[in-house]
């Protein structure tokens, strides 16, 4: 096995009998094959283990949501031979049952009381403006003489001295919850007790942690996460859906793929022509 495959190996036998996993796609491009391997130890995870699968579909930026997008998640999934127990069944189903815009009133009230730790200023620094400093959030633009009910401002939220994503956004400047806090609040809605996601949103998951304990919400603190390896591109960049690398719709329409071989592969499985193979091999070490 890969050292990742021992981690996933090790992480199998931490899910218990009525866990709750969940699948996150946001409809902004095609699926690609780094989005495959996600849903595919996600879903081989919750089914080895006789967990829950949720297919929640982030949709709050509205910009950059299509209808085909949507449509290529179910797809992509139903390719795959992915399968999950709670979430939306159709893209008509998302939009009138479960998208994110029908639980704003979720995560407003979430705000609301991240608002009462004092810990929230508002920013009207744009991208170009904070572009300089390259990630770094200077402290002096915690005070720019504005409110947090001024008109076109950010919340942020102050962080630790150091923090990987310094004063990050919670509100957004047109008013929409950021995905920090939104997500934080699906995983609480949905229950959530186990997170497979790559090793690029480790620092998404160590903010929505910090929200979590300014909030004082124990129930994400005790939520089990695995950050997998990333699938590159033969340049060595990270797969991306703006870019797009590797869609999964343009596999589907060419034939077979070696995406479970890629999946085997970074867990130092035997190789797999299915999820059901992947499937096999996981289900040997949940019963060890």
């Amino acid at each position: 096995m890969t050292p990742f495959g021992k981690q996933f190996a090790d992480y199998l036998r931490t899910v218990a009998p009525g866990s709750h996993f969940r699948l996150a796609p946001t409809p902004s491009g095609y699926l690609h094959t780094g989005n495959a391997l996600n849903f595919l130890l996600n879903w081989t995870a919750a089914r080895a283990s006789g967990a829950s699968l949720l297919l929640r579909i982030d949709d709050l930026d509205a910009d950059r949501k299509r209808p085909e997008y949507v449509q290529d998640i179910f797809s992509s999934l139903e390719w795959l031979g992915i399968n999950w127990d709670e979430g939306p069944r159709s893209v008509a189903d998302f939009e009138q049952q479960w998208s994110q815009h029908l639980r704003l009133s979720t995560y407003e009230t979430l705000l609301g009381r991240l608002r009462q730790t004092g810990l929230l200023f508002a920013c009207r620094k744009s991208r170009s403006d904070l572009a300089p400093f390259e990630g770094f959030y200077p402290p002096e633009f915690r005070n720019q003489s504005l409110t947090l009910d001024d008109p076109d401002v950010a919340w942020r939220i102050k962080t630790p001295e150091g923090f990987p994503m310094p004063d990050f956004v919670v509100r957004r400047r047109d008013g929409l919850p950021a995905y920090q806090i939104a997500s934080l609040a699906d995983d609480l809605y949905f229950n959530t007790t186990h997170i497979i996601r790559g090793i690029d949103l480790e620092p998404s998951t160590l903010a929505q942690r910090f929200l979590a304990e300014c909030l004082e919400e124990e129930p994400f603190m005790t939520i089990r996460f695995l950050h997998h390896p990333l699938l590159t591109d033969s340049a060595g960049s990270k797969l991306s859906k703006s870019a797009g690398a590797a869609a999964l719709s343009a596999l589907r329409q060419g034939g077979a793929v070696d995406v479970f071989g890629q999946v085997a592969a970074a867990l130092g499985w035997p190789v797999a022509a299915a999820a059901s193979d992947l499937l096999r091999v996981a289900e040997s070490f949940v019963h060890k």
